[in-house]
């Protein structure tokens, strides 16, 4: 199981797309400032996240998310999200 996600950084407002197979260790990697792209946008928050069966499929999402122009759909996508019951 992988997991697609999108994190907000609380320093710039901006979203930060990735991928992974352990959604917890990852979270603790990007806080802890072990990953160097997002090292200096920290602290993050977790505002979007979906499970995909294979690597492949999760990476064909995130390039999907990551090509939402201008921000506008991949914002409107984390607020219903977040929306949701």
């Amino acid at each position: 199981m992988y997991f697609v996600y999108i994190l907000e950084s609380l320093k710039d407002h901006n979203f930060y797309t990735g991928c992974t197979s352990d959604l917890s260790k990852r979270l603790k990697a990007h806080s802890s400032g072990k990953v160097r792209s997002t090292q200096k946008r920290r602290p993050f928050k977790l505002v979007y996240h979906e499970k995909a069966a294979t690597l492949a499929q999760a990476r064909r999402r995130e390039d999907e998310l990551k090509s939402l122009k201008g921000g506008v759909a991949k914002r409107e996508l984390v607020n219903n999200f977040n929306a949701r019951p």
